[in-house]
């Protein structure tokens, strides 16, 4: 049997605040296969986007293992770690963190360029047309609405291809129409390009997307259902 897309092994994570340590996550352990889409659902300060960080090798757990396709996140160099996120993994945020100066074209372009990818511009703006905001293509972002942005954020999220795709709260900023489309972005996204979906979210809509939802409480796993 082929290993799971993404998954951490008893993985803990303690920051340290003025040499006091804080743990925020305890032996989370979780499987999760290609085209699958998970909710992390609970309160503020539960450790979902601690946890969204290991999963993309953001940062290293403090204990336990986290893997991408069997792939050990701690057993590689900082340049390996970077090539991972640029190659394997996208983000998508609640604040958008587009490039304020760049087109949305550029924005887009953004992971692909950075990996040195030659067919940037042509898969920028078929992602862009996946999203419907291909006519935006020379804005600048303060142009766009919000629900636009998050669609540019998400184009970019997913120009490269990745086999896991971490979103953060992605409707948190939105109105419930313009959520309604990023939602289904986030599950054709997983559904069309086989990408596996961690989903950070305090919503309840946004959770009901999902096939399997991951309570957390206190950095540890209340329940799965």
């Amino acid at each position: 049997m082929p290993p799971p897309r993404l998954e951490l092994r008893q993985v803990s994570k303690t920051y340290r605040n003025g040499g006091r340590p804080v743990p925020v996550l305890h032996e989370i352990s979780l499987a999760l296969e290609p085209g699958s889409l998970t909710a992390l659902v609970g309160r503020s300060g539960c450790g979902k986007t601690t946890l969204l960080n290991l999963a993309g090798a953001m940062d290293l757990p403090t204990s336990g293992d986290v893997f991408i396709d069997g792939l050990a996140t701690a057993s590689l160099s900082d340049a390996e770690l970077t090539a991972l996120r640029r190659r394997r993994v996208g983000f998508v945020f609640q604040f958008f963190q587009l490039l304020p100066t760049l087109t949305v074209l550029e924005n887009v372009e953004l992971p692909l360029l950075l990996a040195g990818n030659r067919r940037a511009s042509e898969n920028a703006r078929d992602r862009l047309g996946w999203v419907g905001l291909e006519d935006k293509a020379g804005f600048l972002p303060y142009q766009l609405s919000g629900g636009q942005m998050q669609r540019v954020a998400i184009a970019r999220a997913l120009v490269h291809s990745p086999d896991v795709l971490l979103a953060d709260e992605p409707t948190g900023n939105l109105d419930t129409s313009s959520g309604k489309q990023v939602l289904d972005l986030l599950s054709e996204s997983a559904m069309r390009f086989g990408a596996t979906v961690l989903l950070a979210t305090h919503s309840a809509e946004a959770a009901a997307i999902a096939s399997q939802r991951v309570h957390l409480r206190d950095g540890r796993i209340d329940s799965i259902d």
